[in-house]
């Protein structure tokens, strides 16, 4: 009973808690302040390794010349291997030709 009470009468922020005019903010902690600490040292050794690549220019030019990766890739996508896939071209004369059992007609 008397947690109920105490429950009910509590005054809260109205509608979502988060958002809007009277959210509720919750106060900067130290262990918030560290965890961005290392957040943002952990990026910026990131960006570091980014701008000093472990390959030079010329050694990353033909890296991939073994790997023929762009052969393999033209060679996937050749006129014949899609025209297998494919259906055929059909006319409508193909398709009409069950129609013609006697031209008695003519």
């Amino acid at each position: 009973m008397h947690l109920t009470l105490i429950n009910f009468f509590k005054k809260t922020v109205p509608g979502h808690i988060f958002r809007g005019m009277r959210r509720l903010i919750k106060p900067v902690s130290k262990n918030a302040m560290e965890s961005l600490k290392r957040e943002y040292e952990r990026q910026d050794q990131i960006m570091l390794l980014l701008r000093h690549p472990y390959l030079t220019v010329e050694e990353s030019s033909g890296h991939a010349k073994e790997l023929q990766k762009r052969e393999k890739m033209v060679a996937k996508w050749t006129e014949a291997q899609t025209l297998s896939k494919l259906k055929p071209h059909v006319t409508i004369e193909e398709r009409l030709n069950h129609l013609k059992v006697k031209e008695t007609w003519d």
